[in-house]
């Protein structure tokens, strides 16, 4: 404020009072012209500079005419120096070389006069602009209509070799059973992916983590083939036992780190839930079944129809995930359809009185040690134990398939194995393995036990179909021989390729892809129950794993739709590989120069805003600096500030991460955003808040065909009025891709460490706030 108001003879009038000032925002400052009257500030001091207890400035200069000379020679020389730096130094890019770059700067060349001794005014004219050729008129549209032949002929030929695919299957099959067994599976496939669609972005982990429990439903494979009483008696009993066990620690840790991220979504203002009253229903299922299995003598008709009610609760518990509101009843409703599958195969054992009490044993130690791994990790951990979890679930489906198939000892049960049983059970083995392995790498390099960045061994891709073609050599002698020993030799051999090609592949994906790698494991881990299913005539398993298989196969595209790749892209190399070289030899270097702003300036915009969007990254996640973010929400709503949160759908290290890092933090759900959503509110905010985040709010994706990135949908973060970079240096992101935004007039960098750059933020939005 710049106050000028004099009375000629007379004190200057007061027109500011100290609350007035006490009530301004710290950092205001007040310019009193009339302070050689006395000042129209109660606070002004001639001669002085106040600075007032609420952190505001009073400037009482009584000599500001003599101080202009000296203020006007620093502008005016800081010009000077300005239009001379401007005229050629970064010409050359050579430290200490000057050269005025007249030739192809067409303002410089207006501003010469003399280049050694040769007159060089007046400039010559600039060149004549062709006019532009007038439109011509348009007539009236005579556009044919578009012709859908190509597209047409080619789902066409897709469907025609799906369907004759699918008769071939069925014209292979051993058995009726297996017959239904198969219409199960297509049947659950498309239950899968019509539910999955409908799960909302920000559940996305929640659906992981249920998914994941219910992929432990690997322990009926293994209760099928459990023997020897308390304790196992050969190796096939030993492996049947292996896979009861890792498979029930997934089941406790799945649905209780669910039931953690559920709650952390809840708001004081939702309705109160009564979702112990399940209870009742799962009371009936599995003690009705239980009574029905004794009354009836193990009906298979009792078996088969608890087998569907199970599986239609697993069903129905992804289908939950599809709001906030009805998500943990959904996470209760698959704990009743996973745990009345267990009842229900308990039921068909038919063991004796020791087998069922390893099987008990097995299952309430693995269950109760994945319950406490679940309750005490960090939820900063979730996309690790999430990987974790996935590798227990490979090794339970390899055990039981190997399994299985050692309990064939005689060689004429091993020879009369139809070949669908064989090939199921060899599938089983083999997607088991690369689960088990490719999950195991992808925990290590999430948790920081393993390199982040990609391993590049020479001629990779020729490793990767070497190993492929000993897998398949493996899988023709199994389904050919006759004998056990060469069979199981075989099988071992597959398992042991396979894991070899689980582990080189996941370790050679950077970090950064790690979204799309822990869903395609996901992926895995259901068509890995799946075979198991078909291997031991099972329904329950056969749905289920189909379920599980469609969610992770579509989480998978929508991670490399968001990144404008296709999946072989990712598993091969990605980045790592044809883009970099791209980026770094055909691509043109972003030049600028980049704007700084600090933190005080930082929190003075924000609280100035009308509008706020807070765009998080990684980088929000890595520095463990949600609770920040959340005090700094919390402040600004309190101001008035609307506040709102974009999240792109690969911001993290497994989908829908960042949103349950912000429910812990405690963020409402209600003003976190999709990308999508945000995109179409992004020019009305005034400050764009971007908190370690670079590749996912790149304009190079739109705005230059040549990027290694382009295509690649983004958070339009520049659209905004004002965009402050929360981030640690002016370095690319994962993909290599300079960010232009960074460059931008409207953008400014607030460089530092995220922590504490958010810490900082925090403390001074706070400060301010506090004594406005």
């Amino acid at each position: 404020i710049i106050t000028t108001a004099l009375i000629p003879g007379k004190r200057a009038p007061l027109l500011i009072t100290r609350a007035m000032v006490d009530s301004m925002r710290a950092g205001s400052v007040i310019v009193d012209l009339s302070a050689e009257a006395g000042g129209n500030c109660e606070y002004t001091q001639p001669g002085k500079v106040v600075a007032t207890p609420g952190g505001a400035t009073v400037i009482g200069y009584t000599d500001l005419p003599s101080r202009m000379a000296t203020q006007s020679s620093t502008l005016y020389s800081n010009n000077i120096t300005k239009f001379i730096t401007a005229l050629g130094p970064f010409t050359t890019q050579k430290k200490g070389e000057f050269l005025v770059d007249f030739a192809s700067d067409p303002v410089i060349r207006g501003a010469l006069v003399l280049d050694a001794g040769q007159l060089m005014w007046p400039p010559p004219p600039p060149p004549a602009v062709p006019a532009a050729k007038p439109k011509e008129p348009v007539g009236e549209k005579t556009d044919a209509p578009i012709d859908l032949l190509p597209a047409t002929r080619r789902n066409a030929y897709v469907t025609a070799g799906a369907l004759g695919g699918l008769l071939a299957v069925g014209a292979a099959a051993p058995n009726p059973a297996f017959s239904s067994m198969l219409t199960k599976f297509g049947l659950a496939s498309i239950c899968g992916y019509q539910t999955v669609w409908g799960v909302t972005p920000a559940l996305h982990s929640p659906l992981m983590s249920v998914t994941n429990a219910v992929s432990g439903l690997t322990a009926v494979g293994g209760m099928m083939l459990a023997g020897g009483g308390v304790f196992p008696h050969d190796t096939a009993q030993a492996l049947a036992a292996t896979a009861v066990f890792t498979s029930a620690i997934n089941i406790g840790g799945g649905f209780t780190i669910t039931q953690r991220m559920l709650d952390m979504f809840r708001r004081p203002t939702d309705p109160v839930e009564h979702t112990q009253l399940y209870g009742i229903p799962a009371a009936v299922l599995i003690g009705g079944g239980g009574l029905l299995t004794l009354a009836t003598g193990g009906s298979a008709g009792v078996t088969s129809a608890a087998y569907l009610a199970s599986s239609g609760l697993c069903i129905a518990a992804i289908a939950c995930l599809a709001h906030q509101s009805t998500a943990r009843t959904g996470n209760a409703l698959g704990l009743i359809g996973v745990t009345s599958g267990l009842a229900a195969a308990l039921g068909t054992m038919s063991c004796s009185a020791g087998t069922y009490v390893q099987t008990l044993a097995l299952l309430g130690g693995g269950i109760g040690l994945g319950t406490y791994v679940a309750r005490t990790m960090k939820i900063t951990d979730l996309p690790q134990m999430v990987a974790g979890f996935h590798s227990l679930v490979g090794l339970a489906a390899a055990a039981a398939s190997i399994g299985m198939v050692m309990q064939l000892g005689a060689p004429a049960e091993f020879a009369a194995l139809d070949g669908v049983h064989r090939t199921t059970a060899f599938l089983g083995d083999v997607i088991g393995a690369i689960t088990l392995t490719g999950s195991a790498v992808a925990f290590g390099k999430l948790h920081g036990l393993l390199p982040s960045k990609p391993l590049n061994l020479p001629y990779k891709n020729q490793i990767n179909l070497a190993l492929l073609a000993g897998n398949v050599l493996a899988g023709i002698t199994f389904l050919a021989t006759k004998d056990p020993s060469t069979g199981m030799a075989a099988l071992w051999a597959a398992a042991i390729l396979a894991g070899a090609k689980g582990w080189h592949l996941t370790s050679s994906i950077g970090g950064a892809d790690m979204p799309v790698v822990i869903t395609l494991l996901n992926s895995y881990s259901g068509y890995a129950l799946c075979a198991e299913g078909f291997m031991l005539n099972n329904d329950l398993l056969t749905t289920v794993g189909a379920l599980i298989g469609s969610s992770g196969a579509i989480l998978s595209y929508i991670m490399c739709a968001a990144m404008n790749r296709s999946l072989p892209n990712v598993i091969f190399g990605g980045y790592e590989t044809a883009h970099k070289g791209v980026q770094a030899d055909h691509q043109p270097k972003v030049v600028g120069h980049h704007q700084e702003i600090d933190t005080a300036g930082s929190a003075e915009a924000l609280l100035t805003a009308r509008k706020v969007v807070i765009v998080p990254g990684y980088g929000l996640a890595v520095a463990n600096a949600q609770y920040a973010v959340a005090e700094l929400v919390k402040s600004l709503r309190a101001r008035g500030v609307e506040v709102k949160f974009g999240i792109h759908p690969v911001a993290g290290r497994m989908p829908g991460q960042l949103n349950v890092l912000l429910a812990e933090a405690g963020v409402p759900y209600d003003i976190v955003h999709e990308m999508d959503d945000i995109n179409e509110d992004i020019e009305e905010c005034d400050v764009c808040l971007v908190m370690g985040a670079n590749d996912t709010v790149n304009s190079a994706a739109v705005e230059d065909p040549a990027s290694v990135i382009a295509g690649m949908p983004v958070i339009e973060v520049w659209r905004a009025r004002q965009v402050i970079f929360c981030k640690r240096s002016m370095g690319a992101g994962y993909a290599g891709a300079e960010n232009p935004v960074f460059y931008k007039p409207n953008t400014w960098m607030l460089l530092g460490d995220a922590r504490a750059t958010c810490d900082a933020l925090l403390a001074k939005v706070t400060t301010m706030t506090t004594h406005a």
